[in-house]
């Protein structure tokens, strides 16, 4: 295992303490976060955890299902009382861009819903400003494309279709649309560019998370594990 996957692995585990019996979780999708899935399985295995998840992508829901973990629809719930994800990136606000796997309407939905969100990751996800290295993803309607991107530049964006690999064509998200890409220089103000990506007409949602984060754990390569909070 790698320092990188160490310290991930660390943050799963610390983030899967926090889940108690009877709870409802939200269950996010990317690699740290499979750490904290695995563990849940195993607790729920080995200590006769009872909970029930709720799976921000196909790809969570597939793993949560191996692990061993029931999962719920959120028309079956009003709320959840914590939901577990990672992040691309993690500003001293606890403010986060998020889905390099193209799943954040979903996980945002996910974490609105959640009393306590917990969001994993290591140091190389902290940064002083947004957009310091990820661009921000944006999921469109496919036919809207040309004049999403247009608007984007407009408010200082360089948007990018996000291609797919070992496919030719576009990304196409869990919901049937597509995924743009949008570098901005460094972003001051994330709930403003928040608002303004959310007018623009055929943008089904972001992976900007103004003020959703609760706490933030953050794995190191020696096992040991940062809390941050809000």
């Amino acid at each position: 295992m790698s320092d990188r996957d160490a310290a991930k692995r660390a943050a799963g585990v610390k983030a899967a303490s926090f889940v108690q019996d009877g709870m409802t979780v939200g269950l996010g999708t990317g690699s740290t976060t499979s750490y904290a899935l695995i563990e849940l399985g195993r607790r729920i295995r080995e200590e006769n955890l009872e909970i029930a998840g709720s799976a921000t992508s196909y790809a969570a829901e597939i793993q949560a299902r191996a692990v061993g973990i029931p999962l719920v629809s959120l028309a079956e719930i009003d709320s959840l009382d914590i939901a577990l994800d990672g992040a691309d990136e993690v500003d001293p606000m606890l403010n986060l861009i998020k889905g390099r796997g193209g799943a954040h309407t979903r996980e945002k939905i996910v974490a609105s819903l959640a009393i306590e969100f917990v969001v994993l990751v290591d140091e190389s996800k902290l940064v002083d400003r947004l957009g310091s290295i990820f661009p921000v993803p944006i999921e469109i309607l496919p036919m809207a494309h040309h004049p999403v991107e247009m608007t984007l530049r407009r408010i200082g964006g360089e948007p990018e279709l996000r291609l797919g690999r070992m496919k030719d064509g576009p990304v196409v998200t869990d919901q049937g649309f597509w995924i743009i890409d949008c570098r901005f220089d460094s972003i001051g103000d994330a709930a403003d560019l928040d608002r303004q990506i959310k007018m623009i007409p055929g943008v089904l949602d972001h992976g900007l998370f103004v003020g959703l984060a609760t706490t933030v754990l953050v794995g190191g390569n020696d096992g040991s594990v940062r809390e941050l909070a809000r």
